[in-house]
């Protein structure tokens, strides 16, 4: 018996049409049709088949030639192959031809990939300060600055260490689709069956199949018995689907029930499976969307670097008259503590510990940027089957519908009894499980005589002893117009009515309906006649939602992010599943997406149906893709969650794709984020998690600008005004401690928004900005003090070099540039207190290993402060009353910190608040979609910022390596017609030697 499908006797419900009345006046015809789409006959392609030769643009021609519906002889002729299959000799030239039916994973060279991750505009600049450092410094009789590049180079290394390092782990998608595909294949050849690779398949090879196994290429039946196909991964349909001859095929469904036996149209990369992972690999050469912020802040920090390095060579080469190697030291302390060099690694580290904090929530995290960016999700796109549902059918027990003299639950009991007990498809597992103990299908009675499913009768029949009283009993259960027309016991004008109208309110509420009928069998004898079959309910079969779907999707509204159904289901169906979990019901067919809304719509534009929408219906990989993308296009950041390789498309495009638990392997290789646990209720925990990751990067980005303009622009002016030389190698140091401090952040303690987050960089830059003028200041002020007045030497008894009272002799005494190392050392660390923070520093606790690394980094600098003694840096260790007033000097600065950032938030942040506000409201009364952050960007210089091969593929491609099939995605034909004329088309280009004899 087949699992049931489309055509089972459970026929999936249909939306019914009005009933028409027959000529006949006495009684009207009834028509009881399945929920699907209605069968076409065959046709004949409007070309002369004869000619085998056909023209490619012939083949594209659906007016002349529709392979999705032609029948299978002119198949055989366009593919020029038979029965028989084919020779070995033509298999292998057909190899060469179309290649391996297996998808191709892109190799990437480890060495190239590595260097990759140093091709950035950060790391660039820091590059150039090495080359600076080891070539430029040349001269004066000096040796090249080693300690310098050194340090840098290491920096670089540790950076591209952990990038490097997370790539090369990443789920791979296409490999993971390449691994579902089924390794072996039944194939004839010379006339033959034999078993192959299923690698080596090719268009026009006959290949058979059975239950159990994968169906290796995508394929037209040329014998079908009793046949049905699980492909509820590639499409989506919940149920199996039977098929016959000439019906199609996907690669890598599963064969349920049956045996098969067909003709290989497309393998490889032109198949279902195929342009699924051709679309997952589709958007390489995009840029993620912490790779733009990290494009926009690296900029800043670029800008105010550029500024002020051209103003030190105008001052101090045409001004002061400066030596070539004193001018190159200060250009050099611009470059090395301007650049946030650590930002990638620091933000890096950051993700990884999120996720491991998101692992103990049994979520696994395959690409950790996601998680900054599902932080920012505004939409959850999600798949129906699997993911909403349980993808298991099961009666609803709220709709069973009675017409004679048994209850709800009796009704079940029979239907349970007209099912099989073993070697179940899906209706009979259902309906046997709904009793919930599956034994009380067979107590009480002995089976006599059982006929299973079959295409024909599409009903399944039960004759049975009852034991209490001895009689025979005969129950029927399937398809509603079958089963009606069984029966002639009290079969009346109102029980048909009732049962039109239940089968019609089912059709609508996409529930399939089951008939089952009942009679009494006289005598002994099993196989005897009844006294009629009498219609006694009708039994309601749905994809029940997930238990904690509904909650799941209640929480994430909750916290602002919009759910979506995106299905490959019908339109009916996907309504009803809205109605059960509160989605709602404004849902519409996948075709709206070619054809646009209605004249008479209330929509604007596709775009404006696509934000309305609750969901669509009917969608195939494209459709999801593309209704994705849309989204984005609109400035949503989307998350997509599946669990099918149909999935896997829209999961690589999506901003964050999720692969609930229970995926298929392509599912999980596309996602980003992988659900182990079973259920959605996950990814409110990771949504959650997520936001708390962002407000620790935001924190840190804050800080690293600030510190960009503390350096710059507090050594350049000390530069001008005092002919200051800041040693470059101590604001190295500078640049290792805080970064090892910072690290810590990755664990600090903080809250989660309640909306979703996004990086508004005008204010980050504007809090920057006035923190770094201040810190600035402070450091200004205390060189000031000691440079024009004797103030700290004569209160506090301190002395520099050689027992100088004064640096007014020396502005650049060893052990004045010490004090400066401690002042902006301590000051720039601490500064970290203040952007953590939303309120006075001292309200918000931080983490204990926040605390333990700055504390271990003050005494560090500390230390070096105490007994640094390195000639090599123009340093020189200082006293411990030095020591002293620097930190009493910070402390006094950093109180007034939080009144800094208080004063931001009343004045400037508050301005671009409103100002961003009434933008938004402007772009509303309009009409026009709020722009978030785009997900997606195609700039040249945010590109540059990918910690990926991108501009390597890009070469390989422009000179003819690692091609791949172009798949356009806004094209929504029938997948089969595409791909079988592909087919035809390239053995039209290479006609085999007996065509070409002939």
């Amino acid at each position: 018996m087949s699992d049931n499908n489309v055509e089972k006797e459970a026929g999936p419900p249909q939306e019914s049409s009005p009933v028409v009345d027959s000529q006949e006046p006495e009684k009207r015809k009834r028509e009881y049709k399945d929920f699907g789409h209605e069968e076409e006959g065959p046709t004949h392609a409007k070309v002369d088949m004869e000619k085998i030769q056909l023209k490619a643009e012939d083949l594209y021609d659906k007016e002349k030639v529709d392979l999705e519906t032609i029948v299978v002889d002119d198949v055989f002729k366009l593919l020029q192959t038979d029965e028989n299959g084919l020779t070995t000799e033509e298999a292998q030239r057909r190899l060469e031809i179309f290649g391996p039916n297996r998808l191709e994973a892109e190799e990437q060279n480890p060495f190239l990939q590595f260097l990759s991750f140093m091709w950035n505009p950060l790391s660039w600049v820091m590059e150039a300060a090495a080359l600076v450092a080891i070539a430029l410094s040349n001269g004066e009789g000096r040796a090249p600055d080693w300690e310098d590049f050194v340090g840098i180079v290491l920096l670089l290394f540790i950076n591209s260490a952990i990038g490097f390092y997370e790539e090369r782990n990443a789920g791979n998608a296409v490999k993971a689709l390449m691994d579902s595909l089924a390794p072996k294949a039944k194939v004839k050849r010379d006339g033959k069956w034999q078993e192959i690779e299923s690698a080596e398949l090719v268009p026009g090879d006959m290949i058979s199949f059975k239950i159990g196994d994968i169906v290796p290429a995508d394929s037209r039946l040329t014998e079908a018995i009793n046949v049905s196909i699980d492909q509820a991964a590639l499409t989506g349909e919940s149920l199996p689907q039977s098929k016959k001859t000439g019906d199609q095929c996907f690669s890598g469904s599963t064969c349920k029930q049956g045996e098969a036996e067909g003709v290989v149209i497309s393998t490889g990369p032109n198949t279902f499976f195929g342009r699924a992972a051709s679309l997952v690999g589709q958007d390489d050469d995009t840029t993620g969307h912490l790779q733009k912020i990290l494009a926009q802040i690296g900029s800043f920090c670029l800008v105010a670097i550029g500024i002020f390095v051209i103003a030190e060579i105008f001052v101090l080469y045409a001004g002061f008259r400066y030596r070539y190697r004193r001018g190159l030291d200060n250009i050099l302390v611009l470059l090395i503590g301007g650049i946030p060099i650590a930002m990638p690694t620091v933000l890096s580290v950051t993700l990884a510990v999120g996720a491991q904090q998101l692992a103990k929530y049994k979520a696994i995290v395959t690409r950790i940027t996601a998680i900054e960016e599902l932080a920012a999700v505004t939409i959850l796109c999600s798949d129906k089957t699997g993911t909403l549902t349980t993808n298991k059918l099961t009666i609803d027990r709220n709709t069973v519908r009675t017409y004679g003299p048994f209850s709800a639950e009796d009704v079940i009991l029979l239907a349970a009894y007209a099912s099989r007990t073993e070697n179940q498809d899906a209706i009979d597992q259902c309906v046997v499980g709904a009793l919930g103990d599956t034994a009380r299908a067979r107590a009480g009675i002995k089976l006599l005589d059982f006929k299973p499913f079959n295409p024909v009768d599409k009903r399944t029949e039960i004759t049975y002893r009852e034991e209490a009283t001895g009689k025979l009993k005969r129950v029927t259960k399937g398809m509603t117009g079958i089963i009606i027309e069984l029966c002639t016991r009290n079969k009346t004008e109102e029980i048909e009515n009732r049962l039109e109208a239940d089968v019609e309110e089912f059709a609508q509420r996409g529930l399939r309906a089951l008939a089952v009928a009942y009679e009494e069998v006289d005598g002994d004898d099993p196989e005897g006649e009844g006294n009629g079959f009498e219609l006694i309910g009708l039994l309601a079969i749905f994809d029940p939602p997930r238990e904690d779907t509904k909650q799941t999707i209640d929480d994430a509204m909750a916290l602002g992010v919009k759910v979506k159904m995106v299905t490959g289901d019908q339109l009916a169906i996907a309504k009803e599943t809205g109605r059960r979990l509160g989605l709602g019901d404004h849902m519409y067919p996948a075709k709206v997406l070619k054809e646009g809304p209605s004249p008479d719509s209330k929509f604007r534009s596709l775009d404006d149906m696509i934000l309305d929408a609750d969901g669509f219906a009917g969608v195939f990989p494209e459709h999801k893709y593309e209704i994705v993308k849309r989204l984005q296009g609109l400035g949503h950041l989307c998350a997509m969650t599946g669990d099918g390789a149909n999935d896997a498309p829209a999961l690589s495009r999506a901003n964050v794709g999720i692969a609930v638990e229970g995926a298929t392997d392509a599912a999980r290789g596309a996602a980003d984020i992988v659900l182990t646990e079973p259920g959605l209720s996950t990814i409110v925990h990771a949504i959650r998690g997520s936001r708390i990751i962002f407000q620790r990067m935001r924190n840190y980005s804050i800080y690293a600008c600030a510190v960009t303009i503390r350096i710059v622009v507090c050594f350049a002016i000390l530069a001008f005004a005092f002919k200051f030389d800041f040693p470059p190698f101590m604001i190295l140091i500078v640049a290792l401690l805080n970064d090892g401090t910072i690290m810590t952040l990755s664990v600090d303690r903080v809250l989660p928004s309640s909306t979703p987050d996004s990086w508004d960089l005008a204010e980050i830059f504007a809090y920057a900005v006035a923190y770094g003028i201040y810190l600035t200041l402070s450091t200004i002020a205390l060189v000031a003090i000691a440079i024009r007045t004797t103030w700290f030497f004569d209160a506090f008894g301190v002395t520099l070099t050689n027992g100088a009272t004064s640096a007014a002799g020396n502005h650049n005494d060893p052990q004045l540039h010490m004090v400066v190392y401690l002042q902006v050392a301590i000051i720039s660390q601490a500064l970290i207190f203040i952007t953590r923070s939303h309120s006075f520093f001292f309200m918000e606790r931080p983490s204990f290993a926040l605390m333990f690394a700055f504390g271990l980094a003050q005494l560090v600098s500390s230390i070096i402060a105490a007994y640094g003694d390195w000639g090599f840096t123009q340093i020189h260790s200082i006293s411990g009353g030095w020591i002293g007033i620097v930190w009493v000097w910070n402390i006094v600065w950093f109180l007034p910190l939080d009144l800094v950032k208080f004063g931001m938030k009343a004045t400037i942040i508050k301005y671009l608040r409103e100002r961003h506000i009434k933008a938004l409201a402007k772009e509303t009364a309009e009409g026009v979609p709020i722009v978030r952050t785009q997900s997606r960007v195609a700039s040249i210089n945010e590109s540059l910022y990918r910690n990926r091969v991108s501009f390597i593929r890009r070469a390989a491609r422009k000179v003819g390596f690692g091609q791949k099939v172009s798949v356009r995605p806004e094209e929504l034909q029938r997948f089969s017609s595409i791909q079988a004329a592909r087919t035809g088309a390239t053995l039209a280009r290479h006609p085999s030697r007996t065509a070409q004899a002939a």
